[in-house]
């Protein structure tokens, strides 16, 4: 579902877990290790999975529903600590997104990353991925002093890659994120294959276009950008 129009835009910025990468499987795994560290039956990797979004304290939140607030907080450390011995195990673009990103990058077209992870997981887990260099920018959730749903990141995003808001596609799988495009001006898509709980419809965050996969993704993107498959 799409309302953008065509050659329109001329750069796309993504939100990173759950739109461009999937790292749902090193994420879910190490909370399902700190749940067994724990002696806690592992938590499904579908309920992880739609988790992810919404951080380490979300997994936990979700992993140790028995803790309170106080309780969880006291495991993050433990938590980023699994996580960062395994940041990218299993960790992948998702299926399609290597062709879009090529497409981009042939067509100069710029892309960059706009994510609430903290740097010191985001640019580490880029490096490893043979990101860093490709992205025209890396904004994360320690980059200013503010984070998405404040429009700040989006914005910066645009400034550092020159190109104004109003050209700028942003994509991500969490209300916050469009919440964060639509208030720095710029058209956004929801990632209906991301990371998304059973209660969340993208259909009603206010998004100008909805992609169901990458594939449909690629297809907004394009027309908006101009480009043909």
């Amino acid at each position: 579902m799409s309302s953008l129009p065509g050659d329109q835009y001329r750069a796309v910025l993504f939100d990173l877990d759950g739109t461009l990468v999937d790292t749902a499987p090193d994420m879910v795994g190490a909370l399902q290790k700190l749940q067994l560290r724990n002696d806690i039956e592992p938590i499904s990797y579908e309920l992880g999975r739609a988790n992810v979004s919404n951080g380490a304290m979300g997994l936990l939140r979700a992993g140790f529903p028995q803790l309170d607030t106080s309780g969880q907080q006291e495991l993050i450390c433990e938590y980023i600590e699994l996580y960062e011995q395994g940041l990218c195990n299993h960790t992948a673009l998702f299926e399609g997104m290597a062709e879009l990103l090529r497409m981009l990058e042939d067509a100069d077209y710029p892309w960059g990353v706009v994510t609430n992870k903290p740097s010191y997981l985001t640019e580490p887990l880029l490096e490893l991925l043979a990101l860093s260099e490709r992205s025209a920018c890396i904004i994360s959730g320690d980059t200013l002093s503010v984070r998405k749903p404040d429009p700040g990141q989006v914005l910066h995003a645009c400034e550092l890659i020159g190109v104004s808001p109003e050209l700028v596609l942003y994509v991500g799988d969490a209300p916050r994120d469009i919440e964060a495009g639509r208030a720095a001006g710029s058209a956004t898509v929801a990632a209906a294959y991301g990371y998304i709980l059973a209660d969340e419809d993208p259909a009603d965050w206010g998004a100008d276009a909805i992609a169901q996969d990458v594939d449909e993704l690629t297809k907004i993107v394009l027309k908006g950008v101009s480009l043909k498959l």
